[in-house]
């Protein structure tokens, strides 16, 4: 239950247009509800303000209808991550108003159009070294892009050719905080944080040949960034720097706000 449904909880009591019994009822599901399989943490929205992702790598099928669907009864909006395409598809069946993008693996369902922020709203700017790691770059931007933030993206600016990355400089310079998502040896992050004054959020991926040791190489590598101001999530993360990214601008509106 998210704050929006709380306030019209709230306004139907007061209205008369249910009973307290009725909104005892609604109330009881919080903070969450047990499915046996699953404990729904419906609280979460109103406790941190977002609210809680389904992680559907390892789940059933049927497990993750059966969470989408209680969900979907205790909020207007509904994020979904690490889906196949078949399990998205079954998923679909159940849920029809489902959109799943297939390069991210991300699910969604929203009862209300989502609404763009402001162009000139403060801005996460995700970068992707190449076209491989996209999975995982969009993962992040669209985490994003679901919670209400805004974000820009440059791909496939690797340090290979580096003279893509210094084309969008203005970009990189007028960031928020910058999502770097790199895999190989993972060097983009530290450049990209020796010219940006931003916060830069590493995102090492599991892109690259034997010695890469499936993304251990370049979260080393962003962990020992020689620049200053980098956080670094665990490897193929984008939904951990997505998250990360959105709270930092959280933080800069409530400034504004101010």
């Amino acid at each position: 239950m998210d704050v929006e449904k709380i306030k019209q909880l709230l306004s139907d009591l007061q209205a008369g247009n249910i009973s307290q019994e009725q909104a005892i009822q609604r109330l009881s599901a919080l903070p969450y509800e047990d499915l046996g399989f699953a404990r729904l943490d419906t609280h979460r929205a109103l406790r941190r303000g977002l609210p809680e992702v389904v992680f559907c790598q390892n789940k059933t099928t049927e497990q993750v209808i059966k969470i989408l669907t209680r969900l979907w009864q205790h909020h207007d909006r509904i994020l979904a991550t690490r889906l196949t395409s078949q399990m998205a598809a079954d998923v679909q069946v159940a849920l029809p108003q489902a959109h799943y993008n297939p390069t991210s693996r991300l699910l969604t369902l929203s009862k209300a159009e989502f609404s763009s922020p402001d162009k000139e709203s403060p801005y996460a700017l995700v970068v992707c070294a190449g076209t491989s790691d996209l999975p995982v770059s969009e993962e992040a931007a669209q985490t994003l892009e679901f919670l209400g933030s805004r974000v820009e993206r440059l791909v496939d600016v690797g340090v290979a050719g580096i003279h893509r990355l210094f084309d969008s400089y203005e970009l990189i310079n007028q960031a928020d905080v910058i999502v770097s998502v790199a895999g190989m040896e993972g060097a983009l992050t530290s450049l990209i944080a020796g010219l940006a004054a931003c916060p830069v959020i590493g995102v090492p991926t599991s892109v690259g040949y034997g010695a890469h040791f499936n993304g251990i190489a370049p979260l080393l590598t962003m962990l020992n960034s020689c620049s200053p101001g980098v956080a670094v999530v665990n490897i193929d993360n984008g939904y951990g720097a997505g998250v990360y990214a959105h709270l930092i601008l959280q933080r800069i509106h409530k400034g504004l706000d101010r």
